[in-house]
Order: C-alpha cells, then sequence, then structure tokens
C-alpha cells in the first residue's frame, strides 16, 4: 500500500471503482486458503464486468500454489510472493512517473492486520534480508529439510528474504491512534502442524535501530498504541546476537514520549524470560498482556507436534509469569483434533484450562495442510469429532472467562475508545491493555458521564459497571488522558 502510494495510486474502498485489483491472501489453513480462492474469484468477476484492468494476487497463496493460481484463473495478471513485496509495482503497471493515477482496491487478508508496512523515504531501494546471520536451530532445521518444498508444485525453489524497513514507504489502515510493527519475519522451530517456515523463510530479524526509528515515526505521527508481531517475536535478536533482544528492544521503545501502550504477540513458551517479564512489569506503558499460544496441555500431542513440554511445566510457567507481573492478562491457543489426539489427551487439556484459568482463549480445529509433518500422521480424527472437541473446550472456557469477568465490576482501567458499536449507536466500543486488537472481548460504553460525546482515538478512565461471557459494560469518570 505504501509503495503504491507513493507512485501515485489512489485507494478507493470500492471494488468497482479500481482500476487495479490486488488481493493479499493467507495459506494457512483450508478455511483461510478457501476464503483467499472465494476472493480472488470475487475480484476476478468485477475485473470482467468493471473498469479493472489488473487483478494481482499477493502472499502465502502465491508461495504455495503460483503456477497454479495463473493457470487455474486466467484473470489474474500478476502474482507476489511474500519475499517480492517490492514488485508490485510492476505486477501493478505502475511507474512513479505515469501521469494518471489510478485508483486501487487492496483486500487484506485476516493475517496481517489489515496493514502493510513502514517508514518514509525511498520508492523502491534493497530492503531484502538486514541480517546476514542465522540461529543455529536454523542451520540445523534445514539441514533436516524443514523448508524444504521441492514436492510443491509451483512453488518457487528460493525461500524469501525480505524484510521491510523503517524507510519503506507505509500507509495506516488501523486508524491513526494504533499500529503494528513486524520486527522479524520466518520461523526455524519445527512444528509438524504447520507451514509457516516453508511459505516465510527461516528466522530473521530486523535492524534493532530500524524496529526503533519506525516506532519513532508512528508516535510522531500520532500513533499511541504500537503491538510488535512476527511469526515468533520471542527469538527477537538471536541471530543478531543479542541476548534476550525482546527484552532489550521493549526497554528502548517503552522510552519513547508519547507512546502509551506496547505489546508483543505470540511468545513461544520456552523464551520467557526472567529479564522478559522484568521489563513488563517495570515499565507502566508496556501492557500487562502476554500471549502465549500453547497448542496442547497434553504430553504425548505435544511430542507428536514437536512442541514438547506438557500441562506440568506449563502451569509452572504460568505461575511464574503471574507472581513476576501481577495482574497480567494471559491468552493462549489450542488445536485439538491432532492426529492421534485421544480422550485422554482430551482431558488432560480439559483439566489444564480448568487450572490454567486463562483471561483469553482460542481454539483451532485441526487443518491437514499438505507439506505439514503431521500430514503424513496416521491415526487421523473425523471432523465431526474435532467440532466436538472444540466446542467442548469453548464451553469449558465460556464458564471460566465468565466468572473471571465478573470480578471486574467495580475496577477503575483505563479505555482506548474505538468508535460506536456495530450492534447500535447506542453504546460505544472500546479496549483495555488487556485486550489486544481485534482478537479479545470488548468493553461497552454506555454511559459517558460528564461528557457529552467521546473521541475514536482517545484514552478515557472508566468503571466497569457490568461484565457477560467475554465483554464487559463500562461508564466514563475522566478524560480524554
Amino acid at each position: 500500500m505504501g509503495l503504491l502510494d507513493r507512485a501515485g495510486a489512489r485507494l478507493t474502498a470500492r471494488p468497482e471503482e479500481a482500476d487495479i485489483l490486488v488481493v493479499n491472501t493467507c495459506s494457512f489453513i483450508d478455511t483461510a486458503k478457501q476464503e483467499s480462492v472465494d476472493t480472488i474469484l470475487e475480484m476476478a468477476r468485477h475485473k470482467t464486468a468493471g473498469r479493472a484492468s489488473k487483478l494481482v494476487v499477493a502472499g502465502c497463496l502465491v508461495e504455495r500454489y503460483r503456477d497454479e493460481i495463473r493457470k487455474n484463473i486466467p484473470e489474474v495478471d500478476a502474482v507476489v510472493g511474500t519475499g517480492e513485496l517490492e514488485s508490485i509495482l510492476e505486477a501493478a503497471g505502475i511507474t512513479p512517473a505515469r501521469p494518471a493515477a489510478p485508483s486501487l482496491f487492496n483486500i487484506l487478508d485476516g493475517n496481517g492486520h489489515g496493514d502493510i508496512r513502514a517508514g518514509q523515504e525511498s520508492l523502491s531501494g534493497s530492503h531484502k534480508s538486514e541480517s546476514t546471520a542465522s540461529r543455529p536451530e536454523g542451520h540445523l532445521r534445514e539441514q533436516q529439510g524443514r523448508f524444504r518444498r521441492d514436492d510443491w508444485q509451483g512453488a518457487a525453489h528460493l525461500l524469501p528474504t525480505y524484510l521491510y524497513d523503517e524507510t519503506t514507504p507505509r500507509l495506516l489502515s488501523t486508524g491513526q491512534t494504533s499500529a503494528y510493527i513486524k520486527i522479524a519475519e520466518g520461523c526455524d522451530h519445527p512444528c509438524t502442524f504447520c507451514i509457516i517456515p516453508n511459505l516465510r523463510g527461516k528466522f530473521r530479524s530486523r535492524r534493532f535501530e530500524s524496529v526503533v526509528a519506525e516506532a519513532e515515526q508512528l508516535v510522531a505521527r500520532g500513533v499511541r498504541e504500537i503491538t510488535l508481531i512476527g511469526q515468533d517475536t520471542t527469538c527477537y535478536g538471536e541471530d543478531l546476537g543479542l541476548k534476550d533482544g525482546l527484552a532489550q528492544l521493549l526497554d528502548r521503545l517503552a522510552a519513547i514520549e508519547g507512546l502509551r501502550w506496547l505489546r508483543f504477540l505470540y511468545a513461544y513458551p520456552n523464551r520467557i524470560t526472567g529479564r522478559l517479564l522484568e521489563t513488563i512489569a517495570k515499565h507502566d506503558n508496556i501492557c500487562k498482556y502476554l500471549d502465549v499460544p500453547l497448542q496442547h496441555a497434553s504430553p504425548n500431542v505435544l511430542k507428536r507436534m514437536k512442541r514438547g513440554a506438557g500441562a506440568d511445566i506449563f502451569l509452572k510457567t504460568l505461575d511464574k509469569v503471574r507472581a513476576a507481573v501481577p495482574g497480567i492478562a494471559l491468552r493462549t491457543s489450542f488445536i485439538v483434533g491432532f492426529p492421534g489426539e485421544s480422550l485422554h489427551d482430551v482431558e488432560i487439556l480439559e483439566e489444564f484450562v480448568s487450572e490454567g484459568k486463562f483471561d483469553w482463549l482460542g481454539v483451532f480445529s485441526y487443518s491437514d495442510e499438505e507439506g505439514s509433518g503431521a500430514h503424513a500422521l496416521d491415526a487421523k480424527i473425523p471432523k465431526r469429532t474435532i467440532e466436538a472437541r472444540k466446542r467442548r473446550l469453548m464451553k469449558l472456557q465460556q464458564s471460566i472467562s465468565k466468572r473471571a469477568k465478573q470480578q471486574w465490576i467495580g475496577r477503575e482501567l483505563v479505555i482506548l475508545a474505538e468508535g460506536e458499536s456495530e450492534e447500535t449507536a447506542m453504546l460505544w466500543e472500546g479496549r483495555t491493555e488487556f485486550h489486544a486488537p481485534e482478537i479479545d472481548g470488548k468493553v461497552y460504553i454506555n454511559d459517558f458521564g460528564d461528557l457529552e460525546t467521546l473521541e475514536s482515538g482517545r484514552f478515557y478512565k472508566a468503571e466497569i459497571t457490568d461484565a457477560h461471557e467475554y465483554d464487559v459494560v463500562a461508564r466514563v469518570v475522566g478524560g480524554p488522558l
């Protein structure tokens, strides 16, 4: 989006008005692939019936099915893989000197948080991997064949190496208050259910100074909440020779004047160090929030997933986190229906969820992805059984969450107001520091206190007056802050 905007393209929210249609795809699980394909076909119909002259497909689906997309959907004019972002101008047929600025309709997938990348300076430049080093784990996994995609028909042989930096043009599509910063790309872990390393390449960190510069630029533009993301944020800096690199980065970013909320997502369980927790605890503007996708709790399932550990070790980790950061909100996610998962494994998981008392929890049905290590495993679980296990676990979490949210009543918290509720204009929606954007529950504001109205993107002090399974209700008692 930033590159196209810099080249003179004008974004439009209406595909029927667009000269160029861009679909940014996801290929992580079956449902994401189907959504991507459906969207491509929808845009192909717009191209056939409307004014659009070009249809470009970008992202992970391209890495997996590059040739198939071109062969089976002839309306597609160009494809752009995850390591080819800078070729978007050529794909769209745009040059900086083009006199007539075309209209562009860009569809983003749910995995990119609606935002494509950063900064202020060069239009193109070389933003290949900023890091030439790599982690020993990455070398080992490569020798073990982790990143192979020889059997992926249509996939490019070379893995992506791209990293954007602070000079890459950027447009914000997440509002003026909140923004994401990707601090690393790729993943070296051997998880058998996941094909992200094959899609995104080996783990590589952005330069420390580049991330800081981007954060400073965003805050100077009015951003007050920054969320650090990556396929593996807790390994940040290991390839750069940094010890506790994420803790060092958080420490530095927290010192940026004007940054009110700072958080990171997707912590790997065995990378939660004492220094990382100390850093979260000591800075008021680092949100007391930790997202740790544990994937399961049964040692047998985790072993087949090539994750390791189990419920006992995880409970000790949770105790350590809560002792170091009192009041921290914990989020996790699990996969149910992994090949060979027994009823006993499910019971272990349910007992762990009861004991863990997570603030937020997501459950995903196992998706049998070609190219993943798990695809070759036997003892596959029927889809009907998988969905039944998912519903059972979510029902358990619903009761845990309801009891926990009842304890919020009477608390005064700082809330980021996000605008009128989609359900009714009588309510506004917002978030606390214990809510990550888009993925957690909501705060419904039904009383503005002494204020006639609220301003979207501003912070207010509010009292929690009611609670439901996942959402709470609040009245404003002070602000804007």
